[in-house]
């Protein structure tokens, strides 16, 4: 698991409009990197809205939202269009940052155990440094946790 103060994992991946977006494109700002399970699903819709409705508040502090899940760049496109997300939602099926991002672990449903993403949002500093994990953060206080977080 990744652990505050460590370098944060590189990462290239497509976003929502099909760009690749690296985590490096992003030196000089705070990034708040979360990964959810699923577009459109409840929790994940109020946890993408909540930081769409602060999206104000990151940027006059620096930062930058980024969301990571395994849905398509098509799907992610239908959400941010139907939500009007104003932030990054990148794409990886593949699981390149959600496994060196440690996200990728067991989950029990209903009794029966599976893999999937753990929702946890991960704050990094201007140098590319993780200065905060949250593990299994609530989607409808993640935004206002992380504008604390960041002053």
């Amino acid at each position: 698991m990744l652990e505050e103060g460590m370098q944060a994992p590189a990462f290239t991946l497509a976003d929502k409009d099909g760009n690749m977006v690296s985590l490096s494109d992003f030196l000089g700002k705070k990034v708040v990197l979360y990964f959810y399970p699923k577009d459109n699903t409840p929790g994940c819709t109020r946890q993408a809205c909540a930081f769409g409705s602060a999206y104000k508040e990151f940027e006059e502090k620096n930062a930058v939202i980024i969301g990571i899940s395994k849905d398509s760049v098509v799907s992610h496109a239908k959400f941010a269009e139907k939500y009007k997300l104003p932030f990054i939602l990148l794409s990886d099926p593949e699981r390149q940052a959600i496994e060196a991002y440690g996200v990728w672990r067991p989950k029990l449903l209903y009794g029966k155990s599976f893999l999937g993403i753990v929702r946890t949002t991960f704050v990094i500093d201007e140098t590319g440094k993780i200065i905060k994990v949250m593990p299994k953060v609530k989607p409808d206080t993640n935004a206002a946790d992380v504008l604390k977080i960041l002053g």
